[in-house]
């Protein structure tokens, strides 16, 4: 094998090849518009297919709400309802519901599940602290084992007021 460092047909050969890549220009303003053209060829692509996916039933998700009942409480002891709902209003059984300190104080984090209905029942002692005239419990839910079922974003809060 040829030493490039040494003269020799090699080192001929390598240097008549650099020196023509560096006549053509073509080799330099080729290249960025190949790369540009092949991004958005790619882009397009992938966008098509992401909406062929979008369309499966199989792989949509579904996001939960709450709907607490009441959904203004004082403090002290209280019982509230918390329904578990999909889009289109139709109750979700075997979610969990999580209840937890907002802006005011709770002891611990209450959890209860759904019925049949959708509805899960939980006992709470809110209280505020003495310059507090409001505050809330936050809700989240975590979805049935297996469900499409998805809880991103925030639940209606129950406001606590003073009264």
């Amino acid at each position: 094998m040829s030493d490039p460092d040494r003269p020799g047909p090699f080192r001929s050969t390598l240097g008549r090849e650099l020196s023509r890549f560096r006549r053509d220009r073509r080799a330099i303003e080729g290249l960025p518009v190949r790369l540009v053209v092949a991004l958005v060829v790619g882009v397009a692509s992938i966008s098509v297919m992401l909406n062929m996916l979008t369309g499966v039933e199989g792989l949509a998700v579904t996001e939960l709400d709450v709907r607490p009942e009441p959904d203004v409480v004082a403090p002290g002891e209280q019982a509230i309802d918390l329904v578990v709902v999909d889009p289109d209003g139709d109750p979700v059984p075997g979610a969990t519901v999580v209840v937890k300190s907002g802006g005011v104080s709770i002891d611990g984090v209450v959890t209860a599940e759904t019925d049949d209905r959708g509805v899960a029942s939980v006992t709470v002692t809110p209280s505020l602290l003495a310059h507090q005239q409001d505050g809330t419990l936050v809700v989240s839910v975590k979805p049935p084992a297996g469900s499409q079922y998805v809880d991103r974003r925030g639940n209606t809060e129950i406001l606590v007021v003073r009264s």
